[in-house]
């Protein structure tokens, strides 16, 4: 039950990478953190870190990892991986693993990830990551995908594709209730039934285009990079 999501994006390699690895700009469009900070670190060990992700408007759920990259490959391709934990009483997220490929072609860079963890709380746990946190991990990353897509492609910054986001799913809610509230029966039904089937507008983040699945459903392959973190 791996969680997979890829996205393909129009953007100088560089760019991507730098708004994927610095943490200052990757906080910006990953709806998963909050903040994400480096710790200090001697040369040549892989790259500690601090993250946290608000829960509540007072509540933080903190954790830490280690990070390695390979920016130069001979295949053109990079990769980074990561392994992460949070001793947080309230994270459900226990520790866990994961990566990030970017493989450049004619028409942009697959942009990719594959990660997992293991929940804790016991059975409780692993039926609350089962239909609630694993489904909603997934979307979160997805839609963040096309954030940074959307900013890479277009300028358009995090902060605005979030307020778009926000007035769009609005105005949805708006017309589907007053369509219930006033409208004959067959409009009452067709406005909600629109509002949520029709895709987000061209500027507006969207999970669903992103792919959930790898290409031809082949089980996707962690980088050997992975093998030589430690867990944080």
């Amino acid at each position: 039950m791996s969680l997979y999501v890829e996205t393909r994006i129009r953007a100088g390699m560089d760019e991507l990478w730098e708004r994927s690895q610095d943490p200052a700009q990757h906080q910006r469009w990953d709806l998963r953190f909050t903040s994400i900070g480096y710790l200090p670190r001697a040369e040549g060990e892989p790259q500690r870190f601090r993250y946290a992700t608000r829960v509540l408007p007072f509540l933080s759920v903190d954790g830490t990892g280690v990070s390695a990259g390979e920016r130069h490959r001979p295949d053109g391709t990079r990769v980074s991986a990561l392994r992460f934990a949070s001793e947080h009483p309230l994270s459900l997220l226990a520790e866990g693993s994961g990566y990030w490929r970017y493989v450049p072609g004619p028409d942009g860079i697959r942009f990719l990830t594959g990660y997992d963890y293991r929940p804790r709380w016991g059975r409780f746990g692993a039926l609350a990551d089962r239909l609630v946190f694993r489904p909603l991990m997934g979307w979160a990353t997805a839609w963040s995908f096309d954030r940074l897509r959307l900013w890479c492609e277009r300028g358009t910054t995090p902060r605005l594709a979030l307020a778009r986001a926000i007035g769009e799913s609005t105005l949805r809610v708006v017309l589907s209730v007053a369509a219930l509230a006033y409208a004959p029966l067959p409009a009452a039904l067709l406005v909600p039934a629109a509002a949520l089937l029709l895709p987000p507008l061209p500027g507006t983040p969207a999970a669903r285009r992103c792919l959930r699945t790898p290409p031809g459903r082949t089980p996707a392959r962690a980088p050997r990079l992975l093998s030589t973190l430690e867990p944080s």
